[in-house]
């Protein structure tokens, strides 16, 4: 048989007991950890995915942080482009891409070392500079980030011309009226174009934040409704996507039975002679809500279109898109009820004394006109290759102000 040393040596036999004891109490103690260890993120998990929804959760920890192609992985409804498209006729000068940015060298240079993939300059109307890297051209989608924030202004400008919408100064509830319980009668369509809603949104890059959230989100709208407000409407200028996520929501039940794709189809898309099909990403098919907080998907050339409109004032040939006063008012300053001088109805303005304004997204998108100048510039890249976006300011603008 087995030969057991506890029954032929009593002395260590206690000693053995002994220690089996205590072996175990310890497997006991550090199973009870390891477990503990395991419930808390699996309860956090539970939590996570219950308040957020699955799908949401799945795209946050699949996609990571957010890039230039995710547009590959969200739902999307096309534009078509223009069976008439417009072209920027072609009078390329050569020594713009040897213009020298301070502390950068060459231009062509700075962007083939700072992450860009597309760089379109107009001048005069004609295309001056064109420049592409990582595989990108002429008919490469890519996009937008938050410069859809500025094509959603237009398109509001155009639903106010269009009677769509009664006016800016129209309170979101009379579209959203489940919100209405929670002040928001007091806020406007305005406050949503200014930034100055009061709306308790954190824009941030947390997994667990509402800003992820509505990025992947596959129910925008129940998001949405689950806003509340910090702070009185008017009371200063935060940047937040809630705003525009807000506004979007309204701007669909204002235009339904059509849908925002639609209404850009029919009033921008076509008439300004898209050259290439486009999209809005849409938190989910059928059914779903276009993110024009973030998720046009056009390319550079198409983009610098939407700056030639707003250079002429709204007129495109002779063809009123949008009033010229929603264009006036987009790039003026206004500090009225907490307004921030430089952020006006979703476009960015460059300074106080010059009229410059540009519609910027994360990674470095930014669609630059220089009505002085008479020009147009349209920077994509994947990050924003070591400057930041005050410093992409300047260096477009001293761009613009070299163009011949």
């Amino acid at each position: 048989g087995a030969f057991h040393l506890e029954e032929t040596h009593p002395v260590l036999s206690g000693w053995l007991r002994s220690t089996r004891y205590h072996h175990t109490s310890h497997q006991v103690r550090r199973t009870g950890r390891i477990g503990l260890a395991l419930l808390v993120p699996a309860a956090a998990l539970v939590w996570w995915a219950a308040s957020a929804g699955p799908a949401t959760v799945y795209r946050i920890v699949a996609c990571n942080f957010s890039g230039l192609d995710d547009h590959r992985i969200f739902p999307k409804r096309p534009l078509h482009a223009s069976p008439r498209p417009f072209r920027f006729p072609e009078r390329i000068d050569a020594t713009v891409g040897s213009l020298e940015i301070p502390g950068r060298g060459p231009l062509a240079g700075m962007l083939e070392e700072s992450g860009t993939v597309a760089f379109v300059a107009i001048k005069d109307d004609a295309m001056v500079f064109e420049w592409y890297g990582e595989g990108y051209g002429r008919a490469t989608p890519s996009l937008s980030f938050s410069m859809a924030k500025s094509v959603l202004s237009l398109l509001v400008g155009c639903a106010v011309d269009d009677g769509v919408l009664r006016s800016v100064d129209e309170p979101v509830t009379a579209l959203v009226p489940e919100l209405a319980g929670r002040g928001f009668g007091a806020v406007t369509l305005k406050h949503l174009l200014q930034m100055t809603s009061g709306i308790d949104y954190d824009e941030n890059d947390s997994p667990f934040g509402i800003h992820a959230r509505c990025y992947y989100t596959d129910h925008l709208e129940d998001e949405i409704l689950g806003f509340r407000l910090r702070e009185a409407p008017g009371t200063r200028f935060v940047y937040r996507s809630g705003d525009a996520f807000l506004l979007s929501l309204a701007l669909g039940r204002a235009l339904a039975p059509r849908s925002i794709t639609d209404y850009t189809q029919e009033r921008i898309w076509g008439p300004l002679g898209m050259e290439h099909d486009g999209a809005w990403c849409v938190d989910r098919e059928p059914g779903g809500l276009e993110k024009t907080g973030c998720c046009l998907v056009a390319t550079a050339l198409d983009l610098a279109k939407i700056g030639r409109l707003y250079l002429r004032g709204g007129d495109w040939d002779g063809r009123r898109i949008v009033s010229a006063r929603w264009v006036e008012a987009s790039t003026t300053v206004d500090t009225s009820a907490g307004s921030s001088w430089e952020y006006q109805r979703m476009w960015w303005l460059v300074a106080r004394d010059r009229l410059q304004f540009v519609a910027v997204g994360h990674l470095g998108q930014f669609l630059f006109v220089d009505p002085a100048s008479r020009a147009i510039l349209v920077r994509l890249g994947r990050t924003l290759g070591g400057l930041d976006q005050e410093e992409w300011k300047r260096v477009l603008a001293l761009v613009a102000g070299r163009l011949r």
